[in-house]
């Protein structure tokens, strides 16, 4: 199976100028928990999460008007329509990340691919070894004692 039989096409993105609270009314609009952030090209160049907007903007009190290139994770990391779907499960597991944007020939954001987009479709065990990996601790968060 290829990433592009399980992955959301066309998804709600941004660019790295979008404010926090415009990001956050699009994942609520799109019932989404990422954005990728795309350059003027419509390369993606970093992703935003939900997680992002709270504990790197929020908590550190930059407000709603803060711009989503305070906050998001860098680089992106990316696979493409023609990955093998266990290929694109070890890249999210080998950068603990649940979702991935997918990009085409040209390097332009066509679609994402989440944990429940695989769950839908891959075996239980695919799942439960996606699910495990990708949760488990890293060592700051073990170190802080982080959950």
């Amino acid at each position: 199976m290829q990433v592009q039989e399980v992955m959301t096409r066309n998804p709600a993105c941004c660019a790295p100028e979008t404010r926090l609270s415009e990001a956050a009314k699009l994942m609520a609009d799109h019932d989404c928990g990422e954005l990728p952030v795309l350059d003027e090209t419509g390369r993606p160049i970093g992703v935003v999460t939900d997680r992002d907007i709270c504990c790197r903007g929020m908590a550190h009190e930059k407000g709603p008007g803060a711009t989503v290139r305070e906050v998001m994770s860098q680089p992106a990391v990316t696979t493409t329509p023609e990955t093998d779907l266990d290929d694109c499960c070890r890249t999210l597991e080998e950068n603990q990340i649940r979702r991935i944007p997918v990009v085409d020939e040209t390097g332009k954001c066509c679609g994402m691919v989440s944990q429940a987009d695989i769950a839908r479709h891959a075996s239980e065990d695919a799942t439960a070894t996606l699910v495990r990996d990708v949760s488990r601790p890293t060592e700051e968060a073990s170190r802080v004692g982080c959950c």
